[in-house]
């Protein structure tokens, strides 16, 4: 969205992407953050005219209230893109000579001083996660290996020595994580892999079979350059995956490039492995583009969303942005085919790309949703989130650009957006498998660009450990489990499903209550605040009727041993559950009259058609 200060300057970012939401009358400063600016008689130049009001910039954002009141512009400062001077002469000399001094300090979220009754930072414990799948066992190990981050700079480590960079004890207590390795496979030969893999981003165990068996992994190309170079070592660590698995004696290796970007990475050292130095493995190219092309995707869809979508020829349009293509064929498909080796076939698959950090992270992520309940519930989609994207490097600072005033810096890319995105995909095909909505989704978009906390700084794990983030800084599940309600999906129902999605375009919904919730000729925005209202209804119902039926059933437990009168019972746990459907029904009815939860009854009708759950 471009915004035009008249007096000031234009803001070219993609606020009607990033911004974050305020009311009207909102006002109210966070805890830390600082007016810098106050300047009245401001033009706004926004898209139904001219107004006039007063700018006030802080430490954490741009804030604009026009005169009258009925205009209001809350734009977080790490959303903004670039800023530029419109009007008059970009280039003056001699005395009329101008000049605009920017001062940037630190992020906000080192100046916050935001408190909240639950530490978000204790949502990851990678040895519980571990636990959890019954890691260790007889077939994989845990290995502190990169203690300090010397085997690996972009894997998660074994911090011993803290001295260098924060106080021990806080350390020891966040930051004690390892990586998971075959049994059968020494430190030693971790060591010699490690020189044939980029970065020496190894293949490591990142999500495992409740059997026990078939097992995800994740790495960076090896390095075989132009000469097909071998490595031994690495063939024989592959072979120990392999022999791990008691189901299978093959191993799925999928490379996310498409096959000529990987040959032209044999040239600058890199590549992918043969089947003839790796005659157990399989490899499938999933053809998925890279950054640069996601990015240029990014911009067509931004170019088509604002300031105003033009709805006349607006499906040709998004079409040409290529977005949703890449959502459905590229992304989500890959992710459906790791899934269908791991759980049909009972196949450990290894997940990589060029260095691992990408779409490597996008295909764990999603598979890992997709086969793993405890994932589609709230904690566990934290904890995803910190495991395969935060611990395992993804570099958050330089695909979105946290300060750095290079807009056009090719080294960012929508990532991110495109997994969350995707996983806005699975909640439309699935809408009781996940226990958060689509809330939860945009609050998490909004606050990867804000800054305000420190979950997504940083482009590894340590560099984070350096500046003291965990530290200095909230993080982003501090204040959304504060407000746990807020992100919970009424219609959840807990099972152990596997998800497979239908990857048809006609499935594919573009995310009309993200993308155009600031375009002024769409009612996204509305439609999200008549959503919210919907949710905390529901979840107060459903948690009444929960009550009611616990009730009901201890009363009954106790009718077992004792005798009670049958005027104790009047209603029965039928009439309770009767009571909710009345109920449910009753808010369904009154929230069709807006046409602005027609979706729910479109998905209830579309749940079972092309899609498949299935029980472990």
């Amino acid at each position: 969205m471009n915004i035009i200060l008249m007096k000031f300057f234009e803001i070219n970012g993609n606020a009607s992407m990033k911004s974050e939401v305020m009311y009207a009358g909102e006002r109210e400063l966070l805890a830390g953050e600082n007016l810098q600016l106050t300047e009245s008689q401001i033009g706004f130049l926004s898209c139904v005219g001219k107004v006039v009001g007063t700018l006030y910039i802080t430490n954490y954002r741009l804030y604009f209230e026009s005169d009258d009141k009925n205009c209001l512009l809350n734009v977080p400062l790490g959303v903004i893109n670039r800023i530029d001077k419109v009007g008059y002469s970009n280039m003056s000399r001699g005395e009329d000579s101008y000049g605009i001094e920017v001062t940037c300090k630190m992020l906000f979220s080192f100046e916050s001083k935001e408190r909240f009754p639950v530490n978000g930072w204790d949502v990851y414990n990678l040895i519980s996660e571990f636990g959890r799948m019954g890691i260790p066992n007889q077939n994989w190990r845990i290995t502190t290996i990169n203690t300090d981050y010397r085997f690996s700079e972009t894997y998660p480590a074994y911090v011993d020595d803290f001295s260098h960079v924060v106080c021990e004890v806080f350390c020891k207590t966040f930051f004690s994580v390892q990586l998971c390795v075959p049994v059968t496979a020494s430190d030693d030969d971790l060591v010699k892999v490690a020189s044939f893999r980029s970065r020496a981003r190894i293949p490591v165990c990142c999500w495992l079979h409740p059997d026990g068996n078939a097992a995800l992994t994740r790495s960076a190309q090896p390095s075989v350059g132009v000469t097909a170079r071998r490595n031994h070592d690495d063939e024989q660590y592959l072979q120990k995956i392999i022999d791990v698995n008691g189901k299978s004696k093959k191993l799925y290796i999928m490379d996310a490039r498409p096959v000529v970007n990987a040959r032209v990475n044999k040239a600058k050292g890199g590549g992918y492995e043969s089947e003839v130095a790796y005659p157990n493995a399989e490899l499938v190219f999933l053809n998925i583009e890279n950054i640069h092309v996601m990015r240029e995707s990014m911009r067509k869809l931004r170019d088509l969303c604002a300031p105003r979508a033009d709805y006349k020829n607006w499906f040709t349009n998004l079409d040409e942005t290529r977005w949703l293509e890449h959502i459905r064929v590229l992304i989500l498909c890959g992710a459906a085919r790791i899934v269908d080796k791991i759980e049909n076939h009972a196949t450990s698959v290894l997940v990589h790309c060029s260095d691992g950090w990408d779409r490597t992270s996008q295909l764990t992520s999603l598979a890992m949703l997709m086969l793993d309940p405890y994932y589609r519930t709230l904690k566990g989609f934290e904890v995803l989130i910190e495991k395969e994207w935060c611990s395992f490097g993804h570099k958050f600072a330089q695909r979105v650009g946290h300060g750095d005033d290079r807009h056009s810096d090719p080294e960012r890319s929508p990532v991110f957006l495109q997994f969350i995105d995707c996983v806005y995909q699975l909640t439309m095909q699935f809408p009781t498998s996940f226990e958060f909505n689509m809330q939860l989704l945009i609050t998490i978009l909004d606050h990867l660009y804000s800054c305000r906390f420190g979950t997504f700084l940083f482009n590894n794990e340590k560099q984070r450990v350096e500046a003291a983030v965990k530290e200095k800084t909230n993080s982003l599940w501090s204040f959304i489990n504060s407000s746990a309600a807020l992100y919970m999906n009424p219609a959840y129902i807990l099972n152990s499903h596997l998800l497979l999605p239908c990857c048809s375009a006609r499935r594919m919904k573009f995310w009309s209550e993200y993308y155009l919730r600031w375009n002024p000729a769409d009612n996204s925005l509305q439609r999200m605040k008549q959503m919210q209202e919907f949710y905390k209804q529901m979840v107060s119902i459903r948690r009444a009727v929960s009550e009611q039926l616990d009730e009901i059933r201890r009363k009954k437990l106790q009718k077992q041993t004792t005798v009670y009168s049958e005027d104790l019972f009047p209603e029965s746990e039928d009439d309770a559950l009767t009571t909710l459907r009345v109920e449910k029904v009753q808010l369904f009815r009154k929230f069709n009259k807006t046409k602005a939860f027609n979706f729910l009854f479109i998905m209830k009708n579309e749940q079972n058609e092309g899609t498949c759950e299935k029980h472990f």
